[in-house]
């Protein structure tokens, strides 16, 4: 890997991080971009870098060098970060009362222009529905309250920002103009940006960068990026300055917001959730992100946990250009995943890059819980290789471990129709206290879901599950944590997006088999407990259950056919383990019988025609006095049986060496046991159907 190196001292006289360069010092890059003089090694990305400074006996206005480093010195440069963002703000219900309770005309003329132009807007579409021209005016009417979203500021920003991915709410010209939203808002003065730039690093523009962009590459809801490239490494590196006033701006919204979210508390009756934190949760995620330290912490958080896949790209941060409101980081080529035209036209699919991130937001969610909880389009880019780009970190969130497993124990539960455990995950999911009676919640799930789930599982929408949750939390004491309302925005952007490509996906469909993999391989015991469920009914092993979870276990990359045999024998010879024993015993003797059963038939078949009636002693339905009903459910049982192993032998990563540990399983004392009493239940069953044989009149057969 290439890097840059010098052999320069490491001290800094303390005067050249204070000095305020000459305005002069940065207006030559402000007119275009520009190029260092000397050529520069390039470096590739994912370095690490390290800092230091020409030795100059006096004043400097020098920015530091990047040098190859070690682990221990990025967390210095980190701190380093951290102390220029000391004095960054932190989201606070009480400082805002304090703040703007003291600012009535401020707070009552915010509220007014806000009410007046969304208002105007709403007038507005009534009158076209009218005349009849709500059709005819769509366009117009999209970049009109494109216009109004961009003028009240950030929050509304935002607010647009996730209409935008909503194919399912808003009509194809309204998509158009909102996205317009994510990347292309209106631009503050570069000065203003460049000044920020000097005086949150403390060094001059020019003895940063060796060029940058003389205007933003692309302006957000937060700040604007510009493109550059660090002079003393080469990197090119993105920078994202922060708009001035803003901290202002969005403090003002919130204690409106709140305002509001009290009033619906006291008088709707109909909204059960709690609103006021729900806009606490949101208010505290969005501050996060006016702490450009934070996010980068964010940023490396999320590459640790989630880029070790070769289809995603999590860009490096570079601490020592990075503080609260500048944040410094590589540069990364890619398309934003709504231009399908753009994608295509690099030999990409946008629903394979669309599964990319379904993937890793299922591994977020229900692996590690930590998430993104703002992946519009401007946030994720298809990169020229084909790779997943996450960018903006943040608006970030955590999902807690115990709903991590009750989401997946919720769509076994919903896959087996099992609407009295759907309720009762509930409590796990925080949805309601465990003094609430869910018994009068099934009837509602049952009615819905018995509808919803006449297609198959995967032939289901998100939006259409959230919709009819929606009208059962409408009609029962829910409170709905404010991680899972992130969650709800985070699926339904991707679902948003794939819609985009393809009308039909289906997000179900796409999850399944992230889902199938986990109940498969994952050696939790909740999950354990849930595999269990899902396979045995009745006391009886529904081997289709099996054999469709391997099916779709089998299309994660991730799926292992060793670790999706292992968790089961420790569970089956565990001490816990008895009622699954005695279950597996009876399933062990079927198999036995219906293997034996196809093999005898097998090997009468393939016998000379001459010779059968001699072996079947005449009859015409062969030797075996079983009805058809018998023969059938047996034939299918075998072929069930050998068609999920060999699901498993055909993995990818299938080797025969698995079942070297399932013999050393099978030596211990309590597999002996089992191993006698499935011989013992196999005997008995040879010796009811010889009986069986024996007593039964071959004419009486058939009709058995």
């Amino acid at each position: 890997m290439a890097t840059a190196t010098t052999t320069l001292p490491l001290s800094l006289p303390s005067s050249s991080r204070r000095a305020r360069p000459a305005r002069s010092a940065f207006v030559p890059v402000r007119a275009a971009i520009v190029e260092a003089s000397r050529p520069v090694p390039a470096l590739r990305g994912g370095q690490d870098y390290s800092t230091q400074q020409p030795d100059q006996s006096g004043p400097s206005t020098s920015a530091p060098v990047l040098v190859s480093r070690d682990r221990t010195q990025d967390m210095q440069a980190e701190a380093r970060a951290m102390a220029r963002a000391a004095n960054a703000s932190v989201y606070s219900p009480e400082f805002l009362s304090s703040r703007y309770g003291s600012q009535p005309f401020k707070v009552v003329a915010r509220a007014v222009e806000v009410l007046t132009a969304l208002g105007t807007f709403g007038f507005t579409l009534f009158l076209d529905q009218r005349r009849g021209d709500m059709d005819k005016m769509k366009r117009v009417r999209a970049i009109e309250l494109r216009g109004i979203l961009t003028r009240l500021g950030p929050t509304f920003v935002k607010i647009g920002q996730g209409l935008s991915t909503r194919p399912d709410l808003c009509p194809p010209e309204y998509l158009e103009e909102l996205s317009e939203l994510q990347d292309s808002l209106p631009t503050f003065p570069d000065a203003e940006a460049f000044e920020c730039i000097e005086r949150e690093l403390g060094f001059s523009i020019d003895s940063i960068y060796s060029m940058i962009s003389p205007s933003p590459i692309a302006a957000a809801s937060l700040g604007q990026v510009y493109k550059a490239r660090l002079k003393y490494s080469g990197q090119v590196v993105a920078v994202k300055v922060q708009r001035p006033g803003i901290e202002d701006a969005i403090g003002r919204d919130f204690f409106l917001l709140r305002g509001v979210g009290f009033l619906i508390n006291k008088y709707v009756d109909f909204v059960t959730s709690d609103v006021v934190a729900l806009i606490d949760e949101f208010a505290r995620r969005v501050y996060q992100e006016l702490n450009y330290v934070q996010e980068g912490q964010n940023a490396r958080r999320f590459r640790k946990l989630y880029a070790d896949k070769q289809d995603v790209l999590v860009p490096d941060i570079f601490w020592e250009y990075t503080s609260g409101k500048v944040l410094t980081m590589e540069w990364i080529e890619g398309v934003k995943l709504n231009q399908q035209a753009a994608i295509e036209k690099q030999g990409l699919k946008v629903l394979d890059l669309v599964n990319i991130g379904i993937q890793c937001s299922l591994r977020q969610l229900l692996e590690y819980g930590y998430f993104h909880a703002d992946p519009h389009p401007g946030n994720i880019l298809a990169t020229p290789e084909g790779k997943l780009a996450f960018l903006d970190f943040g608006m970030m969130s955590e999902t807690p471990e115990e709903a991590r497993l009750a989401i997946i124990g919720h769509v076994v539960h919903m896959v087996n129709r099992d609407y009295e455990a759907m309720a009762r995950d509930y409590y796990a999911l925080d949805f309601l206290s465990r003094d609430v009676d869910v018994s009068p919640i099934v009837p509602a799930l049952k009615s819905f879901f018995d509808d919803a789930l006449n297609s198959t599982v995967s032939e289901l929408n998100f939006k259409t599950i959230v919709d009819g949750l929606g009208n059962v939390l409408y009609e029962y004491p829910f409170n709905v944590p404010a991680y899972y309302a992130l969650i709800l925005r985070s699926l339904t952007v991707l679902e948003g997006l794939a819609l985009y490509a393809d009308p039909n996906f289906k997000v179900l469909a796409a999850s399944y088999p992230y889902f199938a993999k986990r109940l498969l391989t994952d050696p939790n015991p909740y999950l354990r407990d849930a595999l269990i469920e899902l396979l045995f009914k009745d006391g009886k092993f529904r081997w289709n259950r099996l054999e469709n979870l391997l099916v779709q276990g089998r299309m994660d990359q991730d799926f292992s056919a060793k670790e999706a045999l292992q968790p089961v024998l420790k569970l089956l010879l565990g001490p816990d383990g008895e009622e699954l024993r005695s279950l597996v015993i009876k399933e062990a003797v079927r198999v036995t019988e219906a293997i034996g059963f196809g093999a005898a038939l097998d090997a009468y078949n393939s016998v000379p025609s001459f010779v059968k009636p001699m072996i079947s002693n005449g009859s015409l339905n062969g030797p075996f006095k079983l009805s058809e009903g018998e023969r059938e459910q047996m034939l299918e049982l075998r072929d069930r049986v050998f068609r999920i192993w060999g699901l498993l032998r055909t993995s990818d990563n299938f080797d025969p060496s698995i079942l070297q540990p399932i013999l050393q399983v099978l030596q211990e004392p309590e597999a002996r046991v089992l191993g006698s009493r499935v011989a013992g239940g196999i005997t008995q069953r040879f010796a009811a159907r010889l009986l069986q044989q024996l007593l039964r009149s071959p004419a009486s057969a058939p009709g058995q």
